[in-house]
């Protein structure tokens, strides 16, 4: 049996890149019920890392946007970001 893998992604990518291995493996049904209890608890921590840094990026984006977050639709230019009339 494989050992669980437990160090800690090495990025946001990483980490969802193997998630999504995981969840295709438990979809697919082939592995030991052992196996496939080490797969989700694998699985979870990674959830809980992506959405940590997703929480962090969200923060930093806060911070440099002055405490709002803004819908995609509602950018505005550099130019007019500050400006009063």
């Amino acid at each position: 049996m494989k050992a669980p893998n437990t160090k800690p992604p090495a990025s946001f990518e990483a980490a969802l890149q193997e998630l999504e291995g995981i969840v295709q493996t438990l979809e697919g049904g082939g592995a030991p019920l052992e196996e496939s209890l080490k797969a989700y608890e694998r699985g979870m921590g990674l959830l809980n890392f992506c959405q940590t840094t997703l929480g962090q990026a969200e923060q930093k984006i806060r911070i440099l946007d002055n405490g709002a977050l803004h819908d995609l639709g509602e950018v505005t230019s550099p130019n007019s970001a500050g400006e009063s009339s």
